[in-house]
């Protein structure tokens, strides 16, 4: 879960001025908010399913043992 804290921008970071009041920060908390909520990294697409091929190069050779 992220998240998702209040700050006014920095004018040095995004090359704008900062604009005073609830606007401004209103703004600024839906623009984290996308950010997080539409984050492109899917841990799931990274994650090994099942054995790979150093597990089954260690088990191959005894699973033929046992099946002639």
């Amino acid at each position: 879960m992220a998240t998702i804290a209040s700050s006014s921008p920095s004018s040095a970071v995004d090359g704008r001025a900062p604009q005073p009041g609830l606007i401004s920060e209103i703004r600024e908390f839906w623009r984290q908010f996308i950010v997080a909520a539409f984050h492109p990294y899917r841990p799931e697409q990274h994650y090994m399913r099942g054995p790979g091929p150093a597990w089954r190069a260690k088990h191959v050779s005894s699973s033929h043992l046992h099946s002639t």
